[in-house]
């Protein structure tokens, strides 16, 4: 069994608030809720200048990583690189 773990980023918190809502129905695989965190940019202070995270714990690898990254893409997202 291999620690996984990926962290979808996203432009905005409604973003990351549907892509955790949807990530449950389109990968049943998922174990535990993701978590929101949000991500300030580097020495920018307003919340509208943030991108959003979206980490999902995948101790058993079940989740493929390009359907990932075409999932979270809907959403003007992307997948960071392990």
């Amino acid at each position: 069994m291999s620690d996984v773990r990926h962290v979808l980023v996203l432009p905005d918190r409604d973003a990351a608030e549907e892509v955790a809502r949807a990530l449950g129905e389109r990968f049943l695989g998922a174990a535990e809720e993701p978590r929101l965190v949000r991500d300030a940019l580097a020495g920018e202070d307003d919340a509208e200048d943030a991108q959003w995270l979206v980490v999902v714990e995948d101790p058993e690898a079940r989740m493929d990583a390009e359907a990932l990254d075409a999932f979270v893409a809907d959403w003007d997202g992307w997948r960071e690189a392990p």
